[in-house]
């Protein structure tokens, strides 16, 4: 889906300029995204199994919830709306707690070019997966796993991206911190 999005600059300061996500992809416009790490109280972590028709990353798993920001909103109701959108969780405000932001940058085999600032969160998970509705445009599936799987993403396949261990082990502090 495509959605006009604002345009940041290399140190993620907002222009002012927007276009949209498909031409920020093609050109390689730096532009604000969210990524939401859901946990529960039990040390697990909710991953989304991505839906095949993504142009990047189909079939992988993958953050819990992830998206861009739209032009205009601002970050903590845009991760709402995403978590809302993508799993059908409602999220109080005073739930979402943001770790960080992170620089993130890498050209895709099929031409995009993903210029981000990710803002990350963390939240508790405190309805039962089945409860949970997924945007199948988005999301093929959900699954809790441990806590410490997001540790040792090298020994799966599909899961995750290796080359970013350091994120995830930052994520996994976070989420032991706060339970």
């Amino acid at each position: 889906m495509d959605e006009l999005i604002d345009i940041v600059d290399e140190n993620g300061n907002y222009t002012g300029k927007t276009c949209l996500k498909s031409e920020a992809h093609k050109h390689g416009y730096f532009h604000p995204t969210i990524h939401v790490w859901l946990y529960t109280s039990d040390k697990k972590i909710l991953l989304q199994k991505r839906a095949l028709n993504k142009k990047v990353f189909p079939g992988l798993w993958d953050i819990s919830v992830a998206g861009h920001i739209a032009a205009g909103e601002d970050v903590i109701t845009g991760a709402l709306r995403e978590v809302k959108e993508e799993i059908g969780f409602d999220i109080l405000t005073e739930n979402l707690h943001k770790i960080g932001t992170r620089k993130h940058m890498v050209n895709h085999l099929n031409g995009i070019i993903d210029n981000e600032f990710h803002h990350v969160f963390i939240a508790e998970l405190t309805i039962p997966l089945k409860d949970l509705t997924l945007q199948e445009e988005e999301v093929a599936e959900l699954k809790l796993f441990n806590l410490e799987t997001i540790l040792h993403t090298k020994d799966y396949e599909n899961f995750l991206l290796p080359q970013y261990q350091d994120y995830y082990c930052f994520v996994y502090d976070q989420i032991l911190n706060n339970l």
